[in-house]
């Protein structure tokens, strides 16, 4: 009976998720606001549908939030139509490198001195809650591969980067806990977890992402061949560059991310003229623009993120109903409040102050950037990481109360927040175009 009740559950599910997120846009409520209520709901302290101890099944979650982040990541790459020296990088790489940086010591030492954590737990702590999410924020970033404002750009490149710098930190505080080789003075973690992981992560990513974006193009401009399945391909070059990556000890979220990046730019580089109007022609031109030299790069970018945004919303479903019937379980006390309450309204804003001091970004961007700091799937990949690799099981309930809390208060927070202000913001900039024109 349970099997099919789940199966009804999913189905009702799936049709709210179709019929109602035109709705939501015009409340202050998002999707994941209702798949957390959802999880709540089906959890132990609800109908008890839903019962999984993250503690003891580790590897299921921690495979689950694995898949979510890669598909999340490698829209956020195809999004972001930029040159790799376009000037627009600067504001997501000071928030990934400087704001990230700052954001894991500040919640290591809260963590340190609020919850009684070691200096190998409170890192790892503050490398889990330090880095924005990319399933989550996707509310707040770019919605358009023509869309290149200036916000937008900076939070979307932001949770693309920032799992370059977040990994790291966790491989270190796993190794001061002695669940991760050093090396002596810490030489092998800065050559292998800093640099090699990192570079190794970019450049595989570029470099099939362009390959199989300029191959495709080919087949399809020169030889009308390649058409079609092109969920296939979106599949296959997300599982190509992050299995890559990680045979070379790199990191295989960083490929990911570069490795949709790359593949908008042999778009970009390949589509004449004006984005809107190369748009309006693919529109009208039928299935015949899949094979038109001038429109087939267009064709297989617009058509993989179609995809891939569509799958990236089924997994926010999924870890999120988790999320939701976990959170009433990992026994949240006052401290661990005060820990979260810390990191929203105290860490995130004095991170992004000083990671974007001389930076140019005007103060409403600033502020807002500040605010939409959201957790979520990527935390709770990075802690069942760490579970997953022999976490102590003392050190492992309190993370898990801290990140699961975190993340049930980011979704609320920053959800309810998000319709109003992000409305505010963009009114805004229409009242200012005039006048700048």
């Amino acid at each position: 009976m349970t099997f099919t009740l789940w199966f009804i559950l999913v189905g009702l599910l799936l049709i709210g998720m179709a019929l109602g997120g035109s709705v939501l846009r015009r409340l202050p409520v998002t999707t994941s606001i209702l798949y957390l209520a959802v999880g709540v709901g089906l959890g132990p302290h609800g109908v008890g549908l839903l019962a999984l101890d993250p503690l003891d099944a580790p590897d299921l979650l921690h495979r689950l939030a694995e898949v979510a982040v890669i598909v999340s990541l490698f829209t956020a790459g195809l999004k972001l139509r930029l040159e790799w020296r376009d000037p627009a990088w600067h504001l997501p790489a000071r928030l990934a490198l400087l704001s990230m940086v700052l954001t894991v010591g500040m919640v290591a030492s809260v963590g340190a001195l609020a919850l009684g954590l070691s200096a190998g737990a409170a890192i790892l702590l503050g490398a889990v809650l330090a880095p924005t999410d990319p399933v989550l924020a996707s509310e707040v970033e770019v919605d358009s591969p023509q869309d290149r404002d200036r916000l937008r750009t900076g939070l979307t490149g932001e949770a693309g980067l920032n799992d370059g710098t977040a990994f790291p930190f966790v491989m270190l505080g796993l190794g001061l806990l002695g669940l991760h080789e050093l090396g002596p003075y810490g030489w092998q973690w800065v050559a292998v977890d800093l640099v090699w992981a990192v570079a190794v992560g970019l450049v595989v990513g570029a470099l099939l992402g362009t390959a199989v974006g300029k191959l495709v193009v080919y087949l399809r401009s020169t030889h009308a061949e390649a058409t079609g399945l092109d969920e296939f391909l979106t599949l296959g070059l997300i599982a190509l560059a992050y299995g890559t990556a990680l045979l070379l000890h790199g990191y295989g979220f960083l490929a990911v991310f570069a490795a949709g990046l790359a593949l908008r730019r042999v778009e970009h580089r390949a589509t004449p003229g004006d984005l809107d109007r190369a748009l309006d022609d693919l529109a009208r031109g039928g299935e015949e623009t899949a094979t038109r030299a001038e429109t087939a790069p267009l064709h297989m970018a617009q058509e993989i993120l179609g995809f891939n945004e569509r799958l990236g919303r089924i997994g926010e479903l999924a870890l999120v109903v988790l999320v939701g019937s976990l959170v009433t379980t990992t026994g949240v006390s006052l401290r661990v409040v005060a820990v979260i309450a810390v990191l929203v309204l105290v860490i995130r804003p004095l991170a992004v102050l000083l990671g974007l001091l001389g930076s140019g970004a005007a103060p409403v961007e600033r502020r807002l950037v500040a605010w939409f700091g959201i957790r979520g799937i990527g935390s709770v990949y990075y802690l069942m990481y760490a579970v997953d690799h022999g976490l102590p099981d003392e050190t492992a309930a309190t993370l898990l109360a801290v990140t699961m809390t975190t993340v049930a208060v980011s979704v609320v927070a920053h959800g309810v927040s998000l319709t109003p202000l992000m409305a505010w913001y963009e009114h805004r900039g229409r009242a200012r175009q005039p006048a700048r024109s």
